[in-house]
């Protein structure tokens, strides 16, 4: 789970995606769904109160006297029948909370007399008698209604609000159409009912979403975002540095156990199977490396030994030196001395490299190699040249075998072992850090065990003087910090000098 929160997605991650795409899906279904519903309730609603308009209307038609209508209009309540007819059709009106207005008018080319017109809550009803306009709405059902027919009850929006009208015809003793009884309902409490539906519909969604939302995260994590992350991090924390270490990286991946019964769990199931597929693959690789490196290491010191069995005056000199490099990079490295460079790939390639630093010599002819005294200027400058030789066996070894970078600092032992730090080295010159780590290292155990050790020309100096004349040479022949290390373990390196003097005196 800290990983999981520590390693943020690129862009998004998929528990938000999820999240986005399911809210977008319920939004577009909710307003879909929310439109049809509201739709669908307006029409309901809409048809039961034209119902509802209509009976009453018919109701109200059928408790006037039609014979009577032109004496209610010139009369009014003074009128026979007139106020036992409007109890009768106030008790109409009262008897459904949803009519708003109930009234009879007889329409003619000048508008509508009223018959009838019932107080309502808001306001008076019109006198018996009075005219009122037609309203624009009403413009094309007029042709019909002085004809006498019926019309469908009509849904208008003018100074008197949002209303539904319900037209009944009331019919005289000879059939003919003399008012109509209408009744108009209120359609604005419909619009409060609509945004009341509205509203709890929202509330349902919202709950809805809410639920899923919920379930959704859950089912996903169990099932999708764990899953995938878990295999993420095993990935990441995957330990390929020993054996033991993948064995135990690979058993914890088999115990993840992904068991949800889809891609997901086919994709552990592969996921397993390549993981394994990787540890046998780099066991095998690095069992091979392994054999070469022995076998690397075996023909390095083979060699060596067929150059140092042409100088009689060596003895185990490439095995000592070796030996004295390894002890001078750890103090360096206990010490922090060039801690930058001394990683242990460089100490490791330094210690297999160093039997070779005099590779070179194996063009130097036997004569001067193994002249018991000194040698003349010319034969000196043909001894130096086994430095550049050297350089240039290597050199072009690694270009014969690929990826050879571990060569490197074979070809720097080869080449620079004899640079001083003042410049007055040889083959190049090279001075202070100029002058490659590995052979100013090499510097200082190659000429240590040329000192100590026994010649056909000369015996070695005691273990004192060969210190004194390596300090001596701090500075000028030697990278001082180097000089500083080998002193810090020079007792180390009188035991070496000591185990290879018994062998050799052996």
């Amino acid at each position: 789970m800290k990983f999981m929160n520590e390693n943020i997605c690129r862009k998004f991650s998929l528990r938000i995606k999820i999240i986005l795409l399911l809210s977008t899906a319920l939004f577009i279904f909710g307003l879909c769904s929310a439109g049809i519903s509201y739709k669908i309730f307006l029409d309901t609603s809409v048809d039961q109160n034209k119902q509802i308009a209509t009976g009453v209307a018919k109701l109200a038609a059928s408790v006037i006297d039609a014979d009577r209508v032109n004496e209610y209009i010139t009369q009014g309540e003074s009128a026979k029948y007139y106020l036992l007819t409007k109890t009768k059709l106030a008790n109409i009106k009262n008897s459904t909370i949803n009519i708003t207005y109930l009234y009879v008018y007889k329409i003619l080319e000048d508008g509508c007399h009223v018959v009838f017109d019932l107080d309502s809550q808001d306001s008076a009803g019109e006198k018996p008698g009075t005219v009122v306009p037609f309203d624009n709405a009403f413009q094309k059902y007029i042709p019909t209604l002085l004809s006498g027919g019926t019309i469908d009850p009509i849904i208008s929006d003018e100074k008197y609000g949002w209303l539904l009208t319900a037209y009944a015809p009331v019919y005289d003793s000879e059939g003919v159409c003399q008012c109509y009884a209408a009744a108009d309902i209120s359609m604005d409490w419909l619009r409060i009912q609509a945004r009341q539906y509205l509203l709890k519909l929202s509330s349902i969604f919202l709950c809805s979403y809410i639920v899923i939302l919920i379930v959704t995260i859950l089912f996903s994590n169990t099932n999708l975002i764990i899953p995938i992350n878990t295999m993420a991090y095993a990935t990441n924390k995957f330990a390929f540095h020993t054996k033991e270490s993948m064995e135990r990286s690979l058993e914890w991946i088999r115990k993840i156990n992904i068991r949800t019964g889809d891609e997901i769990e086919n994709l552990y199931e592969s996921f397993v199977k390549m993981a394994g597929d990787s540890v046998s693959y780099i066991k095998d690789i690095r069992s091979k490396n392994e054999a070469i490196s022995l076998m690397h290491s075996a023909l390095i010191l083979t060699l060596a030994d067929m150059i140092e069995s042409r100088d009689k005056n060596t003895g185990d000199h490439i095995r000592k030196t070796a030996a004295y490099t390894k002890i001078i990079m750890d103090e360096m490295v206990r010490e922090g001395i060039y801690k930058d460079q001394l990683t242990d790939k460089f100490i490791t390639d330094v210690v297999n490299s160093a039997p070779l630093h005099d590779i070179g010599k194996i063009n130097v002819p036997d004569a001067i190699l193994n002249k018991p005294g000194k040698l003349t200027d010319e034969e000196f400058a043909l001894m130096k040249t086994h430095t550049t030789t050297g350089g240039n066996i290597i050199s072009n070894i690694m270009e014969t075998i690929p990826d050879a970078e571990y060569l490197q600092e074979t070809r720097n032992l080869a080449t620079y072992h004899h640079e001083k730090w003042n410049g007055k080295g040889y083959p190049s010159g090279l001075s202070g850090e100029d002058i490659p780590l590995s052979a100013r290292i090499m510097a200082v155990a190659d000429v240590f065990d040329a000192l100590v050790s026994n010649r056909s020309y000369k015996k070695g100096f005691p273990y004192e003087k060969a210190f004194a004349i390596i300090l001596e040479e701090r500075g000028s022949h030697f990278d001082p910090k180097i000089v500083d290390a080998f002193f810090a373990v020079k007792d180390s390196a009188v035991r070496i000098a000591d185990e290879f003097g018994k062998t050799e005196n052996s």
